[in-house]
């Protein structure tokens, strides 16, 4: 079978089967089977696939088709221009978390005559390690911190820091939230908590529900389970004037802004679809 056709004949199959972007995801396990980058594919339509390439493309077009996500099925999903490893052992990261990373670059104003002001930061929740490591790129004189309570979880974040040779630069603990660390007078505490709320299940899509890991998505009945007992705990690591941010959803924005009643500057940020996405607030000065 030519390469063409076996996409094509992908494409279809995924259309067919409701898989969201078929094109996409076709290409993308094509591409993985054969090692090769998106331009080799529309450069050679007529290679032809051996037996073995054929079956293994069965194989994850299956998988894909039963609901297991691209990401699980190759191991990889790119983020802040960073290939990640993942596993059914942590989120996929997500472009929408990309907003975490811009708000912190926004307000830590870095940039004093040329010099990176050195600065302390805490990933809560790390998961793959995606905001940890992109903020370890972004301030390369920055202390950074990383927890998460799965040490299954923490075992692919610190493979992605040393594949991008910055496992010096990120300090792991295993850590429920930010309980039982000696951690103080911090710069920023940033997370992707778990935001939404088991009366929500039915709106989730079925790929998240069935494969992502269950406690990095639900936080609870209401959706702010998580994010009320970090607040606290935020508010005792960091230093006066220094900031929280974390990503959300629409769904719980309100309640949100409502438990950082008491901090400075509290507002929420929407994303590029204009859905409230990111929550930021400063614990206030003496």
């Amino acid at each position: 079978m030519q390469l063409k056709q076996a996409l094509t004949s992908a494409i279809a199959r995924f259309t067919n089967d409701q898989v969201p972007s078929p094109r996409l995801n076709a290409e993308l396990l094509l591409m993985f089977i054969l090692g090769v980058d998106r331009a080799y594919l529309f450069a050679h339509p007529e290679r032809e696939l051996n037996a073995d390439e054929q079956a293994r493309y069965a194989v994850v077009l299956d998988e894909r088709a039963r609901g297991v996500p691209t990401q699980y099925i190759t191991g990889h999903q790119e983020f802040w221009g960073m290939d990640l490893i993942v596993s059914p052992a942590v989120l996929i990261p997500r472009p929408e978390t990309e907003h975490v990373i811009e708000t912190v670059l926004e307000l830590a104003g870095v940039k004093q005559a040329g010099q990176e002001v050195p600065m302390r930061i805490l990933d809560v929740g790390t998961g793959s390690g995606c905001i940890a490591l992109a903020l370890a790129t972004e301030f390369p004189r920055a202390e950074i911190h990383a927890t998460d309570i799965s040490a299954a979880a923490l075992e692919i974040a610190r493979a992605n820091a040393a594949r991008h040779q910055l496992e010096s630069r990120i300090q792991f603990h295993q850590s429920d939230l930010l309980e039982g660390l000696n951690l103080a007078d911090l710069d920023f505490v940033v997370s992707n908590p778990p935001y939404v709320g088991e009366s929500e299940e039915d709106q989730v899509q079925l790929e998240v529900r069935q494969f992502e890991p269950r406690n990095a998505v639900f936080a609870g009945p209401t959706g702010v389970e998580v994010i009320a007992r970090m607040i606290p705990q935020a508010h005792s690591a960091l230093r006066p004037g220094g900031w929280l941010i974390m990503e959300i959803s629409g769904t719980i924005a309100d309640k949100t802004k409502h438990l950082l009643d008491g901090w400075d500057d509290a507002s929420i940020r929407p994303d590029l679809q204009s859905i409230p996405r990111v929550a930021q607030a400063r614990k206030p000065r003496p």
